[in-house]
C-alpha cells in the first residue's frame, strides 16, 4: 500500500471487518511485557523528536505512556477484560422500550490514535431476558477503550446484546466528535459523526423514530 493509499485510508476512516484486527498471539505477552516493550519504544520515537529524556520533566513519559496504553486506554482489547452481561429472565413481562442514553464514549481512532469522544444511546425492547443497566454501560466502555472506527463500535455493542439478551430488537446510536478531525487534517472544530445501527423491531420507522425523539428531546 502506498502513502497515497494510507492516507485515503485514514481520511475516510474505512474498517476493514466488524470485528477488531487482532493478530492470533495478541495475548500471549503479558501486560508487563508490553508496557516494557512500549516504554522502549515509544521513548526512541521522543528521542526521535529531539526531545531529552534525560529532563526530569521528562524521564518518566516513556513509562506512563506504555501503562496507559495498556492498562487504561486500549484495556478493551483483552477478552479478559470483558465485563460479564449478567442477564435475568424477564418475570414481569416488560415489554415496552428501554433506554439507556448518554453513555460517555472515550475511544480513539484506530487510523490516527487520536481520540474519539462522546455519546451513546441504547436501547432494546426485552423479550425473555432482562440485563441489569450497568451492565450496558460496561460493555459500551469495553468496546469503547480499544483502537476503534465508530461504525464497527455500534455495530459490536449491538452483536453483542442481542445475543445475550436473545432479541434482535436493539439499536444503538453514537454521537462523536473524532480530534482526527479537528486537530489535524480540515480542523473542522464543529462537526460531529453520528451512527445508528438497529435491527428487529427498529426497522419499524415509528419505532426508530419513537427512540429518536426520547434521546433527543429528554435530558436529566
Amino acid at each position: 500500500m502506498d502513502k497515497e493509499q494510507i492516507e485515503l485510508l485514514g481520511d475516510n476512516h474505512i474498517a476493514s471487518s466488524v470485528e477488531t484486527p487482532l493478530r492470533p498471539d495478541a495475548f500471549e505477552k503479558s501486560d508487563q511485557e508490553k508496557i516494557k516493550n512500549i516504554q522502549e519504544y515509544f521513548g526512541l520515537i521522543m528521542q526521535e523528536l529531539g526531545l531529552d529524556l534525560t529532563d526530569d520533566s521528562l524521564s518518566g513519559t516513556p513509562y506512563r505512556f506504555a501503562k496507559m496504553y495498556v492498562k487504561e486506554l486500549f484495556y478493551g482489547l483483552n477478552p479478559s477484560n470483558k465485563p460479564k452481561l449478567s442477564t435475568f429472565e424477564n418475570k414481569y413481562e416488560y415489554g415496552k422500550m428501554l433506554v439507556e442514553q448518554n453513555i460517555t464514549i472515550d475511544s480513539a481512532c484506530e487510523h490516527h490514535f487520536l481520540p474519539i469522544v462522546g455519546h451513546a444511546h441504547v436501547a432494546y425492547i426485552p423479550k425473555k431476558r432482562v440485563i441489569g443497566l450497568s451492565k450496558i454501560n460496561r460493555l459500551v466502555d469495553y468496546y469503547a477503550h480499544r483502537p476503534q472506527v465508530q461504525e464497527r463500535l455500534s455495530l459490536q455493542i449491538l452483536k453483542d446484546l442481542q445475543n445475550d439478551l436473545e432479541t434482535e430488537d436493539v439499536i444503538v446510536m453514537i454521537v462523536a466528535k473524532h480530534l482526527c478531525v479537528s486537530s489535524r487534517g480540515i480542523k473542522d472544530k464543529n462537526s460531529f459523526t453520528t451512527t445508528i445501527e438497529y435491527s428487529g423491531s427498529f426497522k419499524n420507522d415509528q419505532k426508530r423514530q419513537e427512540f429518536l425523539d426520547i434521546v433527543t428531546k429528554t435530558s436529566i
